[in-house]
């Protein structure tokens, strides 16, 4: 019953702290972690024991599925000199430098664990970062490769992690072994996410023609597709995190969401959004639940006499190599691309300063950062504790702390205003995509109405007109004439505002007629979910 009021509390403040951090005009996740450490200080508090593989299970699938299902796939493809030499350059360096480094300044740290801590440091939090700075302040082109980098240094990340800690269980390293089942845990976990999406993408083809899947169902075959293909890919020895990775950027090629229904696909996008806003949100808080006892476990090997000094400066000396070896990365990946450039004759990418400078601090730890570490085992398979687990959590959770602090107040300063060359904030092309679909829905119209039979052409002729003059103005409302624009902008809004208003008291005539028992509760709920539409079809016109 304890674990159950948790859970549902913890669902409540996930759902608050938006609202809570925009009035004390904190960072979303800076807000979570302090909701999570003012619950569980001091030691009266709330505290959770958690179970690393469970935690792992839970929170990994559906974040990575989601973000890779929502990333800008095209630009990927034109960012990818950038985005790969960060995601996968970038990180396998850190885990290099940082897995030496960490077995060094701390000798009893065994460098197995050592460069799983250096692991999963690498991932950084494109989430976190745009809920530092606005969205919008950041040039969409550099948010693109952070989006990029974020998605698959979480990979890279979390797998060299998992080969790391199973070094450490199993108490021997063989590169040449290593090496070959890293090959084959990358193949195999790309191989079952894509068997897991293309499969259900083929039933739900199937049972789509016969509609035997309702709606309700749909969406939760979509909702359980991470869990799939991450137990899948574990089950056959091969990583979870890359079957979730791989599952979520195929989804949209397998057309898996063309055989669903309108209903279904509304909901599961809205239950997609949902679940990584909640999902993130606990792990922060969880963070903060689990920071006293952290701290107050601080590892002697941090201890130097004075109080917290050595813990502190271990963890602000960490973050501030990670900016560091961040920094020297982009400016040599620059370089490096501008040099290719010229030997193949095209122009020479140019980055400023200070794009390079947002762009290192911009390499913010949070959700995954935080999944990995806390999944670390607690005991070897002969009883005895993990060697290094409160080290390695008590230096992972300060780097969260201290990489968002030192983003949250750097990076809005030195992103106001920032642009980059080539930066395309899309929103040409998406006043040609709506003015090219109104004027072929304009022509689809024109001629079923004219190939409608007799006895119903003058109908259609009517219904049609009414449905072309709202294309017609959509084109209008893109048209680049400014006197035409300011006037079919302004018809559209108070349209959109009268929509509103009618639906507003059509909802309440509904709520009426329930409340008095004229209509039952089925038939007020169906009506409702049609407003819903529509209001949804509103809400994103008004974007």
């Amino acid at each position: 019953m304890q674990s159950v009021i948790l859970i549902l509390l913890l669902l409540l403040l996930a759902a608050v702290s938006g609202p809570l951090a925009r009035v004390a005009r904190l960072p979303l996740p800076i807000a979570q972690i302090a909701m999570g450490l003012a619950l569980a200080w001091p030691t009266a508090g709330l505290h959770i024991d958690l179970e690393p593989e469970l935690f792992l299970l839970i929170f990994i699938p559906p974040l990575l599925f989601a973000d890779a299902r929502l990333a800008p796939k095209r630009e990927f493809v034109e960012l990818a000199a950038p985005i790969l030499g960060l995601a996968f350059g970038l990180a396998i360096a850190t885990v290099v430098v940082f897995g030496y480094g960490l077995h060094w300044w701390f000798p009893a740290l065994p460098l197995s664990v050592a460069f799983a801590l250096a692991a999963v440091l690498s991932p950084t939090d494109a989430v976190a970062v745009a809920s530092i700075v606005n969205r919008h302040a950041v040039p969409d082109r550099l948010m693109q490769i952070l989006q990029g980098e974020a998605l698959f240094n979480d990979a890279t990340g979390l797998v060299i992690f998992r080969f790391a800690v199973a070094a450490t269980l199993s108490g021997g390293f063989s590169l040449a072994e290593t090496s070959g089942a890293f090959v084959g845990a990358v193949i195999g976990g790309v191989g079952a996410g894509l068997l897991v999406v293309f499969s259900f993408a083929q039933a739900l083809k199937l049972l789509s023609r016969s509609g035997a899947m309702s709606p309700e169902a749909q969406v939760t075959a979509t909702l359980l597709l991470p869990f799939a293909a991450y137990l899948l890919a574990e089950h056959i020895g091969a990583s979870g995190i890359l079957a979730a990775v791989a599952g979520g950027m195929t989804s949209g090629l397998t057309g898996m969401y063309n055989h669903m229904t309108p209903t279904a696909r509304l909901q599961s996008s809205v239950l997609l959004e949902t679940v990584v806003f909640v999902f993130n949100g606990v792990i922060f808080l969880l963070l903060g639940l689990q920071l006293p006892a952290i701290i107050r476990n601080t590892p002697s090997e941090l201890m130097d006499g004075a109080l917290y000094l050595g813990p502190v400066a271990a963890v602000v000396g960490l973050t501030a190599a990670l900016i560091l070896l961040r920094f020297a990365w982009i400016v040599t990946g620059v370089l490096a691309r501008s040099f290719a450039s010229r030997l193949r004759g095209a122009p020479a990418e140019r980055e400023s300063l200070r794009v390079q400078i947002v762009g290192s601090l911009a390499g913010v730890r949070g959700a995954v950062t935080l999944a990995g570490i806390l999944s670390l085992p607690i005991a070897l398979p002969d009883g005895s504790a993990f060697p290094g687990r409160d080290l390695s959590i008590f230096l992972a959770a300060g780097v969260i702390l201290c990489s968002l602090l030192v983003a949250s107040l750097l990076l809005p300063l030195a992103a106001r205003g920032l642009r980059m060359p080539g930066d395309d904030p899309m929103a040409e092309e998406e006043r040609l995509a709506r003015i090219a679909s109104a004027q072929a829905a304009i022509a689809r119209l024109e001629t079923l109405a004219r190939e409608v039979e007799d006895e119903r052409r003058d109908a259609a002729h009517e219904v049609a007109s009414r449905l072309i003059e709202t294309y017609r103005r959509r084109v209008d409302t893109r048209d680049e004439q400014e006197e035409v624009y300011r006037h079919a902008r302004t018809v559209s809004e108070i349209e959109n505002d009268m929509m509103r208003a009618a639906i507003r008291a059509e909802r309440e005539t509904m709520r009426r007629l329930a409340y008095k028992r004229e209509i039952n509760d089925e038939t007020l709920h169906k009506l409702l979910n049609e407003i819903i539409l529509v209001e949804a079809l509103l809400e994103r016109r008004a974007v």
